[in-house]
């Protein structure tokens, strides 16, 4: 019987993005790796747990979400997390940062200072600056902050985020002119919590790390996995959880690797490209009155 895999997300390393699967593996990724998988005929998706234990009753989760979580685990999930704002007495530093992922698209967020730009790469950030650091609760305040006085947001979809890729500005300092403009008037407020410690303005930029620089347009994005339904393409460039793959004779299709857990998978054979999942296309601009 062939062996199947289950993926529980993708990752960041200092070396690039890496596929995890359930049992410990991982499978880094470079430009140009073949991704190829496909869901068993009678195949289904169900709920991942939470916090590192299985789903009691391996509940079904539907095709398209990207949570892969039960309304138990997920609440489980979210019961001691910072990011949903359930836990207040982590002792450990973080930064308060500016995130960057298109024109008009910057939103203000936290993240433990150990963890380093882990998080702005999970994200997607295009590019980022530190603003501060310092306790948790500081840090929380911070951004509220920003948040109220700024009307910064701390969250920003990411079908928004890949709507905007293809139209990135082509220079580091295009791109990093309103993450320093943001930084100066967030700088320049009054109420900083005093236990939390200004830091200058630099941007990072991760055109690079993303693989974005000359990468094609993507044409569509993968909806959900179906049974029966395959997905083999090239990598060429990848951004928080995004994979854009060139897929032979569909052009380029995005990926998002939540999609993906859940499901179990198996290897397709080495040879051509191709997709039999869902697709949606992207809205095209219209040239001309007709």
């Amino acid at each position: 019987m062939e062996r199947m895999w289950k993926c529980s997300g993708l990752r960041w390393s200092a070396d690039g993005p890496v596929l995890v699967w359930d049992g410990g593996r991982r499978s880094a990724l470079a430009w140009g790796k073949r991704v190829a998988f496909a869901v068993p005929e009678r195949g289904a998706r169900t709920c991942v747990g939470a916090r590192g234990n299985a789903c009691p009753v391996r509940a079904p989760v539907p095709a398209r979400g990207t949570g892969a979580r039960c309304e138990e685990c997920a609440r489980l999930d979210r019961a001691h997390s910072v990011a949903a704002d359930t836990i207040a007495d982590d002792p450990r530093p973080y930064h308060v940062y500016l995130a960057w992922f298109g024109p008009g698209m910057v939103k203000v967020g936290i993240t433990a200072v150990e963890r380093g730009p882990a998080r702005l790469l999970e994200q997607g950030a295009v590019c980022f600056s530190w603003l501060g650091s310092g306790p948790l609760m500081a840090a929380r305040r911070t951004e509220e902050l920003l948040r109220a006085a700024l009307s910064v947001p701390d969250r920003i979809p990411y079908a928004e985020k890949r709507a905007v890729r293809s139209q990135l500005p082509g220079t580091e300092a295009e791109r990093a002119a309103e993450v320093r403009e943001l930084h100066a008037r967030a700088a320049a407020l009054a109420g900083w919590p005093e236990s939390l410690r200004p830091e200058p303005c630099h941007v990072t930029d991760h055109m690079r790390v993303f693989g974005l620089e000359g990468c094609p347009p993507a044409l569509g994005e993968v909806v959900g996995l179906v049974p029966g339904g395959a997905l083999s393409g090239e990598l060429v460039a990848a951004a928080g959880p995004d994979l854009h793959l060139a897929v032979g004779g569909r052009g380029t299709v995005v990926l998002d690797t939540r999609l993906i857990t859940g499901w179990e998978l198996l290897p397709v054979p080495a040879g051509g490209d191709g997709s039999t999942v869902p697709v949606r296309e992207f809205p095209r601009e219209q040239e001309g009155l007709f």
